[in-house]
């Protein structure tokens, strides 16, 4: 995988269970294929989105051997990297290298937030355990770990440090990374709802949740939004925001998973400690999933 492969939309995947809440690999394998044949150009496995942290670290190699095979090298797979210690995360590189995935998306370590000079370690140790192509994911909304574009200087030595997924949710994020590293990172939106203000300053990318059930949409968005057809773009925007935004809530996987079972796409478990959203919350994620829907731009 090369610099110019991240680039499009690359689906942040979903976990699909089966009713005792084993991975369902049948499933699994038919929708990266189904996202792949409407347009996204790249697969992103485990990442917040993957409920990987309730994955064993078997369970996640099998998911990455699963995906490689199904798309056979249709497009880039990219594995989710995280886990409670750096020597799981290196492991995990190693062990997703070895299962053909074609790049790494590096997320901090789950619970403990380090200062600058422990999660730069930590960075550099993962980056470094192989030489995938590697996106560097920065989420401070959900990992209290914040990595600044001055930051981002002392990461850039590493060759195979391609791409950033900018998860902040402040635009001005990626006007920042675009001034002090134009040509050597290439910048992801992470948050669904920021994806037309991101593009026309600097993405090029975007790791999305909803395309999970709305691929067509995604990609036409993207699209739009990228090739300079803003009116087109806002009118798509404003029919795809309300769903867009539950892509930002911290029950974000029982709902984007909502929508997929309402599209046909796979079911809504969850593995605990989430649980499906039940009674009003349900009842309202569902008209709303229903107004949407019955509105859906053809």
């Amino acid at each position: 995988m090369h610099q110019h492969d991240w680039a499009g939309v690359f689906p942040a995947i979903t976990t699909p269970f089966l009713a005792d809440l084993a991975v369902d690999h049948d499933r699994l394998a038919a929708h990266v294929q189904w996202l792949v044949e409407h347009g996204c150009r790249g697969i992103v496995a485990l990442g917040s989105l993957g409920e990987s942290a309730t994955l064993a670290f078997d369970e996640k190699i099998s998911i990455f051997e699963t995906i490689v095979r199904a798309l056979d090298g249709r497009v880039p797979v990219v594995a989710g990297i995280a886990g409670l210690s750096t020597a799981e995360c290196v492991a995990l590189a190693r062990r997703a290298q070895g299962a053909g995935c074609d790049g790494l998306m590096v997320l901090p370590p789950y619970v403990y937030r380090g200062d600058w000079r422990e999660t730069k370690a930590h960075f550099d140790a993962v980056i470094g355990a192989t030489p995938l192509s590697c996106m560097l994911y920065n989420n401070p909304i959900a990992y209290g770990t914040d990595v600044s574009a001055a930051q981002l200087r002392e990461l850039v030595p590493h060759e195979n440090l391609h791409a950033v997924k900018e998860s902040s949710g402040d635009v001005r994020r990626v006007t920042a990374i675009r001034e002090l590293h134009d040509e050597r990172l290439v910048i992801f939106v992470g948050m669904d709802d920021a994806i037309v203000e991101s593009v026309p300053v600097g993405a090029s990318g975007w790791v999305a949740g909803l395309v999970n059930a709305l691929p067509d949409e995604s990609v036409r968005l993207f699209d739009a939004a990228w090739n300079g057809r803003l009116d087109e773009a806002r009118t798509l925007y404003e029919w795809f925001l309300p769903l867009l935004r539950l892509d930002t809530v911290p029950k974000f996987v029982q709902l984007i998973k909502l929508v997929q079972a309402a599209v046909g796409q796979g079911s809504a478990r969850v593995r605990p400690p989430r649980l499906e959203v039940v009674g009003d919350e349900l009842a309202a994620v569902q008209a709303l999933i229903e107004e949407r829907l019955a509105s859906r731009p053809r």
